[in-house]
């Protein structure tokens, strides 16, 4: 009789352990995406966190959102199905200067504390300077005249 109940109870533990439910699973390494040194003129500032739902039921992303305005980023408006992919694009405004933001994505998902994943974003923004061709050209001079 103990070695029956012993073993439901273990039986037990492992139907907790294998708890089901969508999963979230991010492709960018430590969930950040680096623009690199980029040109305002030259890039939209338009990126994507691709993401896998390895669990047993639909992900559904509840919210997306911003630690500022100048970063907006959008969700999936439809759930997720298992094994199935979907992206979260976010536009950065293209501001000169470095940059470091953090996306906040609200789930349904069981392998994650809350359902929360915090994504980031960093690089720097660059502006190219402008040569003035009505500008005179700095001479070099010559110490041997």
């Amino acid at each position: 009789m103990k070695k029956l109940i012993l073993l439901a109870v273990m039986m037990g533990f492992c139907l907790i352990g294998n708890a089901q439910g969508a999963k979230i699973e991010f492709i960018a390494k430590d969930n950040t995406i680096d623009y690199g040194k980029v040109y305002k003129e030259s890039d939209s500032g338009l990126r994507s966190f691709e993401f896998k739902n390895t669990g047993d039921a639909p992900l559904i992303i509840s919210n997306v959102q911003s630690t500022c305005g100048c970063t907006v980023p959008s969700k999936p408006t439809e759930p997720v199905m298992p094994g199935k992919t979907g992206k979260i694009d976010v536009k950065y405004n293209m501001n000169p200067g470095p940059i470091r933001k953090t996306i906040t994505v609200e789930s349904n998902a069981i392998n994650v504390e809350g359902g929360r994943v915090a994504l980031k974003i960093k690089g720097e923004v660059l502006v190219k300077e402008e040569v003035n061709i009505l500008e005179k050209k700095k001479t070099m001079t010559t110490s041997d005249q």
